[in-house]
């Protein structure tokens, strides 16, 4: 898996210049459901992966508790 850290996710998200027409909570949702779905797969390394949807849930929960602007700002690279 590439992405490792919040950061690289709100890095991602902001470089597929989706606009308004994505919201980040729903890139973030799908990312999760992406992984999820991945664990079932027999011939790859779980760990990765499980630590990526513990980083989707945390910005999950930052994006309902400070909201989507807020946590775009927290996170990106400068």
């Amino acid at each position: 898996m590439g992405i490792q850290s919040a950061e690289e996710y709100i890095d991602f998200f902001i470089n597929l210049n989706m606009g308004d027409s994505v919201t980040l909570l729903s890139f973030v949702n799908n990312e999760k459901l992406v992984l999820k779905q991945k664990l079932e797969y027999k011939n790859l390394e779980k760990t990765p992966v499980k630590n990526g949807i513990k980083i989707l849930e945390r910005l999950v929960n930052e994006i309902n508790e400070t909201g989507q602007d807020a946590v775009i700002q927290k996170y990106q690279k400068k």
